[in-house]
Order: C-alpha cells, then structure tokens, then sequence
C-alpha cells in the first residue's frame, strides 16, 4: 500500500512540478520584458473566451491543430517521428484546391466533399513519399520530413505566384478568392464553421477505436514497440509503417483543406501558419494517447488566440505564447526521462 501511495504520489507530483517550471520561465521571459505576468497570463489563457468571435477563432484554430494531433499519435504509435506533418498539411491545401478551381460550377456539397477526398489523398501522398525516403534510400523520416517540409512550403509559393496567381497581379497574400457559395458555412456574425470541428471530433473518436480496439492497432503498436519481433510474430511491419504514415498525413491533408474552404477562402503562402508543428507539440505533450489530445489542442489553441491581444493591450509580442506552450513540453520530457 505504501509503495502505489508513492507512486500515485510521485504521478501527480511530476506534472505538476513540470507546469510550474514552465510558468516559472514564462514569468522570467515577462518580468524581462517589464510587463507585469498576471496581466499577460489573464490575457493568454482566459483572452481566447473573452468574446464569442475570439472563442469561435480559438475553435476554427483547435480543429486542424487536433486533426494534425491525432494523425501524429498515428505514426507516434507506430513508432515514427513524422515531423513532415506540416508539409502534408500543406500539400492537402494545395490538392483541396485543385477540385474547387476545376469545377466552380459544381454542387458546392459535392465540392466540398472532393475537395476533402482530394486533400486526404495529397496529404497521405505527401507523407507515403517519406515513408519511401525511409524504405529504399535509408533516409530518417525526421530527417526526410524536414526536407518535404521545405520543398511543400516552395511549391505553394510556386503555385499562388505561378498558375493559380491573382488575375489582377501575383501577390505573396494568396490567390483569388473562392466563390462565396463555396466557402463552408459559418454561423452568422461569427467565424465559426460547425463543420470543422465536428470533423475533428470524429477523427479523433475513429483514430481511438483504431488503436485501441482493433486488430490492426494492436499491430501497429507491436510495430512501434519492436518492429523485428513485430515482424518475426507474422506482421507485416513495413505495411504498418506505411499505413501510420498515410493515415496522418490524410489527416493533415484535411486540415489542410479546411483552412482552404473554412478559413481563408483561397491558398495563401502561410497556409498551414505553422498549425503542423504546433500539433506535434500537442501530441509530445499528450504522449501520442488520443484521450489528452483535446484538451491540450484545445488549451493551446486558447494560447494562441489569447496571445494575439497582447501587443495592443501590453505592448509585448504575441510569440510569448510560444514560449510557455513549448516550456511546457520541454519541462513535461524531462519529467518523462527522470521518470524513466
């Protein structure tokens, strides 16, 4: 009994300790700056609740950060460091699009869903060319990813400066808007799409059924464990890592493509504002378990909406929520490690 008090004491202890520690840093980074913490910290976690127009931006936020959340505890869970999820994110972007300016005269419900199908398809395409970097030419995926990151992020630029440029003039802010009738439908006053998180809810639900109550799970979390003893158990290991590797970057691919059609209504150069690298964060913190991934996407999309207040409330930046969403996870693998 005095052993699982200790352990059930230290489980709780830890996190907590780890929470503190990234306060700690933040209220140093503040007290630098001269601005007092209590201030900045009323705006950065309660901002985002401030207004219902803040509070739908902090949902059309934590809808694709979640969708990239649980495609990562995908590949987490298979044993794969998929840093490309940003790249996938924006090959989705680029691949939604391709539906919406071939055929604007279409049904826009029958738009809407290609444009889904198209995104997932150029995601998941996007991240199966890592897992091939990975397979036949020896390359990490860390590695692999970064580099796809890049190149993702110079063919969106190609694409808004090239074919799909303004037909006024090329301009870094993105193409022309989509039809209005193509814009997914928001609630009036507010920038809020129902549609979205409704779509993230339902990954997030499937992808924890998947690992958790099938077959196919269960392997692909004996993969991430071992993938030799996976593989001298019959399971076709290099399959599982690629089928992890499609399913995030479908994943992202729909988000992706909700940033298109919910959120800014055309391809802009920044189309994934950094949402793939954010939702690694998200699934670091969360240890890839779907149970956490929406509270945390959640709370650091309040974060980040929060924040965007600071420069005309305090005249601080804004990137301070930066430094506490990644103090908490620093502080939360070191905790981890000690741990272990």
């Amino acid at each position: 009994m005095r052993t699982d008090r200790l352990k059930f004491a230290a489980n709780v202890t830890r996190p907590l300790l780890a929470l503190a520690a990234a306060f700690a840093l933040t209220t140093l980074a503040l007290l630098s700056t001269g601005v007092s913490p209590l201030e900045a910290y009323r705006l950065v976690l309660f901002g985002a609740f401030s207004t219902p127009v803040r509070l739908s931006d902090m949902i059309m936020l934590a809808a694709p950060l979640l969708l990239c959340a649980v495609g990562l505890s995908i590949t987490f869970a298979g044993g794969l460091y998929n840093l490309g999820v940003e790249g996938q994110m924006i090959a989705g972007a680029i691949a939604a699009m391709v539906p919406l300016r071939l055929w604007p005269d279409w049904p826009p419900i029958l738009l809407w869903v290609l444009a889904g199908l198209s995104g997932a398809a150029g995601g998941a395409l996007w991240a199966l060319l890592i897992g091939a970097l990975r397979r036949y030419a020896g390359v990490s995926e860390i590695f692999a990813g970064l580099g796809m990151n890049f190149l993702a992020s110079g063919l969106t630029f190609y694409m808004v400066l090239g074919p799909w440029r303004r037909q006024t003039s090329a301009s870094l802010s993105g193409t022309d808007l989509l039809p209005r009738e193509l814009w997914l439908p928001t609630l009036d006053r507010l920038r809020l799409a129902p549609a979205a998180p409704v779509i993230a809810l339902i990954a997030l639900a499937v992808v924890w059924w998947a690992l958790t109550k099938t077959r196919w799970g269960l392997e692909v979390r004996a993969v991430g464990l071992n993938p030799a003893a996976a593989a001298r158990l019959g399971v076709a290991a290099d399959r599982r890592m690629a089928e992890t590797l499609a399913a995030c970057g479908a994943l992202a691919g729909i988000a992706g493509m909700l940033q298109v059609v919910a959120v800014h209504h055309a391809l802009i150069s920044n189309i994934s504002s950094g949402i793939g690298l954010l939702g690694l964060l998200v699934a670091l913190l969360a240890r890839a378990d779907p149970r956490w991934l929406l509270p945390i996407a959640v709370a650091f999309a309040s974060f980040t909406v929060g924040s965007i207040q600071l420069p005309l409330a305090l005249g601080i930046d804004s990137a301070i929520a930066g430094v506490l969403q990644g103090a908490l996870v620093l502080f939360a693998l070191v905790s981890r490690a000690r741990r272990s």
